[in-house]
C-alpha cells in the first residue's frame, strides 16, 4: 500500500490488515519479555478449569499484535512522528492460541498539529479474529508528517 501524509487520509477510510495467527511461541515469548506469567496464559492444566477452558493471550500482546499488523501495511512507514495515546481501549472478547486476527483501522478524525507541517490523525482500531469477533478496539492517535514537512528516515 501507498505511504499516506496527513494530507492524504480522509475521516471515515478504511484500512484492512494481512492476518496472523497467534502462536504458543508468541504467548511465551511476551510473558517472558514482560514478566507477566499468569497461569492463563501459560499453563493448561490451570487454564481448563478456568471460563475460557483453554490459555489465552494477554490483552497487551493482542494490543501489540493488532498494532503490528495494522503497521504491516506500510502506509506510514516513515510519515508516522509519534504515537500519541490509546483511548477506549476494550479488550472484548479472548485471543485464544491459534487464532488468527487481523486489525481493521477507520480515521474517525484528523486535525493539524499546533506545530507546522505535521498533524494528528486518530484510527478506531479493531482486532477480529478468524470467526470475525471482535476482540480488541480502541483509539489510536498518531503524529503524522504534513506533505513538505519534517518525517522520520526511511
Amino acid at each position: 500500500m501507498e505511504e499516506k501524509y496527513f494530507q492524504d487520509f480522509e475521516v471515515g477510510e478504511k484500512f484492512i490488515s494481512p492476518t496472523r495467527t497467534v502462536t504458543e511461541t508468541d504467548v511465551i515469548l511476551f510473558a517472558g519479555l514482560t514478566g507477566d506469567n499468569n497461569l492463563i496464559h501459560t499453563d493448561e492444566m490451570f487454564a481448563k478449569k478456568t471460563q475460557f477452558k483453554t490459555r489465552i493471550a494477554h490483552g497487551l500482546l493482542g494490543l501489540s499484535l493488532g498494532m503490528g499488523l495494522f503497521q504491516r501495511l506500510g502506509i506510514m512507514a516513515s510519515t508516522a512522528m509519534a504515537y500519541l495515546g490509546i483511548e477506549k481501549l476494550e479488550f472484548t472478547y479472548p485471543i485464544r492460541l491459534g487464532d488468527t486476527i487481523r486489525s481493521e483501522a477507520t480515521v474517525i478524525d484528523k486535525r493539524e498539529s499546533k506545530k507546522g507541517g505535521r498533524g494528528i490523525v486518530r484510527f478506531r482500531l479493531e482486532v477480529f479474529n478468524h470467526e470475525d469477533q471482535l476482540v480488541q478496539k480502541g483509539e489510536h492517535i498518531v503524529m503524522i508528517a504534513a506533505r513538505g514537512g519534517p518525517k522520520n528516515p526511511s
